[in-house]
């Protein structure tokens, strides 16, 4: 059975914070939420992680996952950024934004799309995630948390989260509703950019 952390979502509580760091680091995978809805989250470097989202979701290889970073600095180490890219993220994040961008040679290539080698980045607007990251230290892989037999309506309760898939993952941070709209989706590694998917993120910021 999974672990049950009950966070306050403006002022999570740091002691239970570092317990779901404890478990991302010890190889678990977490539900956690974020500015528009919650996801799953894993260590970066840890392969089997990987494999069990990847059975959770019913993902192929051609899937994106995306890297929760701290700040910009963190994404320039995984991600290859030209000036007009870098000055799109600093318009949009932190947000509920994804942006595809061509990964770094830093980034393991499980993790790129396997034919692109593209990655997915993503800095939250949203505090559990956040201080989540600076008690990490490094960035968190990370997927929308959208079941296969439910492709359209994420998971938005905490509880339906820990009744749903407490056999599967390891902890449920628990941060309140976040709603269910998932970010929008920008390909960077094209010019002009694609909007992939239309979601939380206003369309003005990128195509303004």
């Amino acid at each position: 059975m999974s672990h049950y952390f009950e966070l306050h979502p403006v002022t999570p509580q740091l002691r239970l914070i570092r317990q779901a760091a404890d478990i991302v680091r010890a190889g678990g995978v977490i539900a956690y939420p974020t500015d528009s809805c919650y996801a799953l989250g894993w260590h970066l470097g840890d392969k089997s992680a990987l494999e069990r989202v990847r059975r959770i979701r019913r993902a192929d290889r051609h899937h994106h996952f995306t890297l929760i970073c701290a700040d910009l600095a963190e994404v320039g180490r995984f991600a290859r950024l030209d000036t007009w890219q870098f000055r799109m993220l600093k318009a949009c994040l932190p947000g509920p934004y994804t942006f595809l961008l061509r990964a770094s040679r830093e980034t393991p290539r499980r993790l790129q799309h396997e034919k692109r080698r593209t990655i997915g980045v993503r800095i939250p607007d949203h505090p559990v995630p956040r201080l989540l990251l600076r008690e990490l230290g490094e960035p968190l892989m990370s997927s929308t948390l959208i079941l296969p037999d439910e492709p359209r309506t994420p998971l938005t309760s905490g509880r339906d989260i820990q009744a749903r898939l407490e056999h599967e993952i390891d902890a449920v941070l628990d941060g309140g509703d976040c709603g269910v709209e998932p970010t929008t989706v920008v390909d960077l590694s094209v010019s002009p950019p694609v909007v992939v998917r239309e979601g939380r993120g206003p369309l003005r910021r990128i195509v303004g």
